[in-house]
C-alpha cells in the first residue's frame, strides 16, 4: 500500500509504498480517506513522545477517517505500530473506531477530532465539569485551545476565560465564546495578581493547560493560599499540552494552602476506547455545536512538504 514512512527521526516522513496491515481477531480493516496532521502525531514520528516506539520504519498517524469492509464511514485510533493511519490501510481493534454523523465531512472529521477530544475528554473524563462552572483555558489561540473555548461553551460552561500569547493573539477570541481573555506578555508579577484576581475574586473551577512551563507556575502560584481562612474552593488544574516547556518548579505549599487538584488528560490517563468514546459524543456535538475549525485538505504524497507547516492551519493528508 501507499503510505507516508518515518525511516529517520530526523527527517520527515516520505511517501512511498509499506506491507499491508492485516486485521486480527477483534480488530477492523479501514480503508483510509482522511488523516489528521496533529502535534501528537509529530512528536511520536521525531521520538520524542513518551508514546514513541523505538523502531524503524513505520507509519506515522494517531487516528484518520475512513470506510469499514461493509461500508460504515468511521473514525478510527491509534492503529497498532508500525502500522500508523497515514496510509490507505489502517487497521484498530473494533473498540477504537466509532461511526460518524452524515453531516460531518471526512476532512473536518479528521481535521476536528484530535484537538477536540483534548478539551472534551479534560473537561468530561478527567475534571468531571459540572454545567455552570467557570473554565479558564490556558492556551486558547491554537487550533485545540479555540475549540476548547467552544467545546467548553457547548457543555455549559457559565463563564470561560482564554489566554494567549499576546494582545493580537488573543483578538477573535471572545467571538468563540470567551468571556474574557488576558495577553501572557505581562511581567511575571503582573499575571499572577491577573491570574489571582480570576481565580480568587471571580472564581474559577477547571483550569485547562495547553502550555505548562513558565506561565503555568504562574497559575499555580496565583492559586496558592487563596481563600485562606476559609473552605478552599476546589480548582481542578488540567495538563494537556507542553508547548511553553515539560516542567515545572512545584512548591509543595502551593497544594497545601490551596483546593488545587493537579491532573493530565491523554494517552494513558484516559483509555484507547475511552477516548474514541469521547470523540464519537464530540462527534455528534459538531453540527449543533458550529464548531469552527480551520482545515487544509493535503493529498498524502505531499507529506514531507506539508510536514513541517506552521501556519497554524489543521492539515488532513487525503487518500
Amino acid at each position: 500500500m501507499k503510505a507516508a514512512v518515518v525511516r529517520s527521526f530526523d527527517k520527515a516522513p516520505e511517501y512511498g509504498e509499506f506491507r499491508d496491515p492485516v486485521a486480527q481477531a477483534g480488530e477492523v480493516l479501514v480503508k483510509v480517506t482522511a488523516s489528521g496532521l496533529s502535534r501528537l502525531a509529530q512528536a511520536q514520528a521525531s521520538g520524542k513522545h513518551y508514546s514513541s516506539g523505538t523502531e524503524l520504519p513505520v507509519v506515522p498517524g494517531v487516528d484518520g477517517v475512513g470506510r469499514l469492509e461493509d461500508g460504515t464511514r468511521v473514525y478510527f485510533a491509534l492503529p497498532k505500530a508500525p502500522f500508523g493511519a497515514m496510509a490507505e490501510l489502517a487497521v484498530v481493534p473494533q473498540a477504537q473506531s466509532v461511526a460518524l454523523p452524515d453531516e460531518v465531512d471526512d476532512v473536518t472529521a479528521a481535521a476536528i477530532a484530535n484537538p477536540g477530544m483534548s478539551s472534551w475528554a479534560a473537561l468530561t473524563e478527567r475534571a468531571k465539569f459540572v454545567k455552570g462552572e467557570t473554565v479558564l483555558i490556558h492556551g486558547a489561540t491554537g487550533v485545540s485551545g479555540r475549540l476548547a473555548i467552544q467545546i467548553a461553551k457547548f457543555l455549559g460552561a457559565g463563564r470561560i476565560v482564554a489566554t494567549g500569547r499576546n494582545e493580537a493573539s488573543v483578538a477573535g477570541l471572545g467571538a468563540l465564546g470567551a468571556d474574557e481573555v488576558i495577553a501572557l506578555d505581562h511581567t511575571p508579577e503582573k499575571l499572577v495578581e491577573v491570574f489571582r484576581s480570576q481565580i480568587k475574586e471571580k472564581g474559577v473551577n477547571v483550569i485547562l493547560d495547553y502550555l505548562y512551563g513558565p506561565s503555568a507556575e504562574l497559575l499555580i502560584q496565583a492559586a496558592a493560599g487563596h481563600g485562606s481562612g476559609e473552605k478552599k474552593p476546589r480548582v481542578r488544574f488540567v495538563q494537556i499540552g507542553s508547548v511553553a516547556g515539560n516542567t515545572i518548579s512545584l512548591q509543595a505549599g502551593a497544594l497545601r494552602s490551596s483546593g488545587l487538584e493537579l491532573m493530565g488528560s491523554g494517552l494513558g490517563s484516559v483509555s484507547n476506547a475511552g477516548l474514541v468514546g469521547v470523540i464519537g459524543e464530540m462527534m455528534k456535538a459538531v453540527a449543533p455545536g458550529g464548531f469552527l475549525v480551520d482545515a487544509e485538505p493535503v493529498p498524502l504524497a505531499q507529506v514531507s512538504e506539508a510536514w513541517g507547516d506552521r501556519t497554524g492551519r489543521r492539515i488532513v493528508f487525503t487518500v
